[in-house]
This record gives C-alpha cells, structure tokens and sequence, in this order.
C-alpha cells in the first residue's frame, strides 16, 4: 500500500521554530520508516521561507552519502512548481484548479532538471480522475473518501466513489478520514494507497506502517 504524508506544521504546538523542528522530526521519522511520498503542504510559508524549509526537508530525506542508493521516500511540492524546481524536490502535488501536469513537465525540462518529474492531483470524482490521467499526471489524490472533521460539509466520495474513480488508468490514493481501520477498505475498493496528516502526524508513524501491513 503507497503511504503518503501530507504535512502541516500549525497542528504542532509552539512557536514558529517548534513546529518547523517538530514538522522536520516527522519527516524524519516518517523517511526512517519507508513512508512512499511526502508532500509538504505549508501553503502559508513566504516562498524564501518554504524554501529553506524545503531544503531541510530534502537534506533528510537525501541525507549525505546516499549518492548512487535506491530512495525510498520521494518529496512533493504542494502547488509550487518554482520552489520544487529551485530546491530540486522530486515532484509536484498540484490542485484541482491548478496548472496542468503537462505544464509542470515542460517547466521541469526546460529547468535542465535530467531527472524525471513526479506530479499527483487532487481530484474529487471519477471524472477529475480521468482528466488528469488524460494530461499526464502520475497518479490522483481523490478525496474526501469519508467525511473530515475539519470539513463536515465536503461531500465524501465514499468507498463506491473510491471504486468507480480506481476504473482509470492512473493509481488512486485515498485521501479524507483515512484510518487505520478503514484504510484496508480504500485498498479493498482499488486504491493504491492512503494519504493523509493526523494519521501520520498524531501516531508513531512505526505504528502505523505496521498497521497497515498485509
């Protein structure tokens, strides 16, 4: 099952340095574990402040000496395509209403960058799923699959949803309430994997990783 965690460092308490460093202990902890995908989502950032705590993130994640090694955890962008570009992240998480995967792909090679991008969309329908399979994009976040507590009004997808969208010819991760208990359901239903921020945040991510072992 693909993991992806998603970051927000304001769910931490503490100063603005205490979240930065706690953010980073996760990413940490997360990385030491083999979660696939980490997407830093800290969309309120000043873009010098993103990038500096993007490349404190990539130094973790590729720490020295790891030159010539398989990785295991690959690091996103959330919507940022320049800062993924200028830090040399390993993609771009992009939204629904954002530029096109195509776009980020054509800015990520005329960037000179050898290495190929990886791009993921949030998508909330089967057909938002086939567009962006249509337009290059490597694999969709479909959400939310059940109700969030932060956003009672979104209209979930539900598990039929999640099965309906998982038809096209792109991976679907689940993402919106995910879990341990109902993370098994969204790979039961199609899903290649579960995204999500208090799971990974709120657990040892040890725990979870085992939690969700076949």
């Amino acid at each position: 099952m693909l993991l992806y965690y998603i970051t927000d460092r304001t769910q931490f308490p503490g100063d603005e340095h205490t979240r930065q460093g706690a953010l980073l202990e996760k990413i940490a902890e997360a990385t030491r574990c083999g979660v696939d995908l980490i997407q830093l989502r800290e969309k309120d950032l000043p873009i010098r402040d993103l990038e500096v705590l993007t490349h404190a993130a990539l130094r973790i994640v590729r720490p020295p000496g790891i030159e010539g090694r398989k990785l295991t955890t690959r690091l996103l962008l959330n919507s940022r395509t320049d800062v993924a570009v200028a830090c040399g992240a390993d993609g771009v998480h992009l939204r629904s209403d954002d530029i096109s995967p195509l776009e980020v792909q054509k800015i990520w090679a005329q960037a000179g960058n050898s290495s190929r991008v990886l791009v993921s969309v949030s998508c909330h329908s089967a057909r938002a799923v086939a567009h962006a399979a249509s337009e290059g994009a490597d694999f969709a976040v479909l959400a939310p699959i059940f109700e969030k507590k932060d956003a009672p009004e979104a209209s979930p997808a539900s598990l039929s949803g999640l099965a309906k969208a998982c038809r096209h010819k792109i991976p679907v991760v689940a993402l919106g309430g995910i879990t341990l208990k109902n993370a098994r359901a969204c790979r039961d239903a199609g899903a290649a994997g579960v995204a999500a921020i208090r799971l990974f945040q709120e657990n040892h991510i040890a725990d979870v990783v085992r939690g969700l072992e076949v």
